[in-house]
């Protein structure tokens, strides 16, 4: 994605605490104890003291499971990502599920639909493969009484559509959330989470600025999604999870509150949905 030509940002003024509510550790370099404790610690180091890192296929979720037993201050979910719901066979069920049920791990997730990638990305699951597989872990996260994470790119309809038909889960979380005050409005009235992501500080999202001024704290969580979506002004440059003070004073500004109100109340918010 052209990242890896950026440098990576300096590290922002600490603003504590902060949950990063979803971020992908093995994509941003960890892949031992090492290399993890490095992450987390300039994470901790920029006020980010807790982080949900979130799996997007099996090996991914094995990954997510591992590395919140070896920091405390990491948590797990796990699920296949729309994309890859092509794999969903019987083994990746019996795994994810015994992930799911792991004492580290906080939401069943990322899944969802996903209705950009299918026809231009090649091994896509189809449209019926992604709704038949986000059925699953619905029923997979009201099974076990943990929330459901979701991913939504240009399904907003299908989406509530299949919730509703499904019956969600307890707690809903709309990771990323980039609709406009529509779909944010039909999320709040059903009581869902929306996580805010780096795209909240982009100066083009005018529809997604608009919605993010609606969420009232008690359903707003923020996250990097790292290593994507890094925050103006280092579009297109590595993120981590210690960039998200940027987001948080991003989303400040465009709401007229004060920094520490917004990550008190995201922080609040994370650890409510997640148990923390």
């Amino acid at each position: 994605m052209g990242s890896s030509k950026r440098e990576a940002p300096p590290l922002p003024e600490r603003l504590a605490p902060i949950v990063d509510a979803h971020t992908h550790l093995d994509a941003c370099g960890a892949h031992d104890e090492d290399t993890l404790h490095a992450i987390v610690d300039r994470a901790d180091s920029a006020g980010v003291g807790t982080i949900v890192t979130v799996a997007d296929d099996l090996d991914a979720a094995e990954n997510a499971v591992r590395f919140a037993h070896w920091d405390e201050r990491v948590h797990a979910a796990v699920a296949l990502h729309p994309t890859r719901a092509n794999a969903l066979d019987e083994h990746a069920r019996e795994r994810i599920e015994a992930l799911s049920r792991d004492e580290r791990t906080v939401a069943v997730g990322e899944t969802g639909l996903d209705w950009y990638w299918p026809g231009k990305l090649d091994g896509c699951a189809t449209r019926a493969e992604q709704e038949d597989a986000f059925r699953w872990h619905i029923d997979l996260a009201k099974r076990i009484g943990k929330p459901l994470m979701l991913h939504n790119r240009e399904a907003d309809d299908d989406l509530v559509r299949v919730l509703l038909s499904e019956g969600p889960p307890d707690t809903v979380i709309f990771h990323c959330f980039s609709s406009g005050p529509a779909m944010a409005r039909t999320c709040l009235d059903n009581g869902w989470i929306l996580s805010l992501s780096g795209t909240v500080s982009f100066r083009n999202a005018r529809e997604l600025h608009e919605a993010a001024r609606l969420i009232p704290h008690e359903q707003m969580m923020v996250e990097t999604d790292a290593p994507y979506l890094t925050p103006h002004p280092y579009r297109g440059a590595p993120n981590q999870s210690y960039c998200l003070p940027y987001t948080v004073r991003a989303l400040s500004e465009l709401r007229g509150e004060d920094a520490e109100a917004v990550a008190a109340g995201t922080t609040a918010t994370a650890r409510r949905v997640y148990r923390l």
